[in-house]
């Protein structure tokens, strides 16, 4: 990121580099990135999105009627004003939470594709990426360098530790129980004391 940098331009910047290495199909971002300057170059791109939108006061109502209907998804077209006399059409989901800890409007989530809801499941793997690095940063040395080579060391050594951990266990439950799952039975706190044991940690 360079400073003064805008979210669009920082979107492109991302899109460029991943499009150079790898077939993108669809975006998925955070709420952060839900501008309709940024919606509209990914639209002209070909590209899908799915992404988060802040509730403003018209999506805090529509999810208000909602409650009062008991009514668990919703779906509708709107058009987000570009600037002159262009726009940028979208679609919004409301999607009720499951086990929301709210009884008002925030039991409801928001997002805007250009492809449809099918595409809502996809976001929802989002989360496993999201865990995965909170995870590889346990396994991180901690550092105030400002060198990037230093620092992306650091960081490519957490993924191959974390990705023997994963390993590990991966062949821990299928020797003891025939199949995997999510849950790990040897547990990162468990492999951080053995390697630190080791002197690696």
């Amino acid at each position: 990121m360079r400073r003064g940098e805008s979210r669009k331009e920082i979107v492109e910047d991302l899109l460029d580099s991943a499009e150079a290495a790898v077939h993108v199909d669809n975006v998925l971002m955070d709420r952060e990135f839900d501008s309709q300057h940024v919606l509209e170059m990914i639209g002209q791109r070909g590209l899908s999105y799915v992404v988060p939108k802040r509730m403003q006061t018209s999506e805090k109502a529509q999810a208000k009627r909602l409650l009062q209907r008991d009514q668990d998804r919703y779906e509708t077209d709107r058009k987000l004003h570009l600037g002159k006399n262009e726009w940028h059409e979208t679609t919004l989901v409301y999607r009720r939470k499951e086990n929301a800890e709210h009884d008002d409007h925030r039991q409801y989530s928001v997002f805007m594709t250009n492809r449809g809801s099918g595409h809502l499941t996809e976001y929802g793997y989002r989360w496993e990426i999201e865990s995965g690095y909170k995870s590889i940063k346990r396994f991180m040395a901690a550092t105030t360098s400002k060198d990037f080579g230093l620092r992306f060391f650091y960081f490519a050594f957490a993924c191959l530790l974390y990705s023997i951990w994963r390993a590990v266990d991966l062949l821990v439950q299928v020797e003891l129980t025939g199949e995997y799952e999510r849950s790990p039975i040897v547990t990162a706190d468990n492999t951080l004391t053995l390697l630190k044991k080791t002197g690696i940690g």
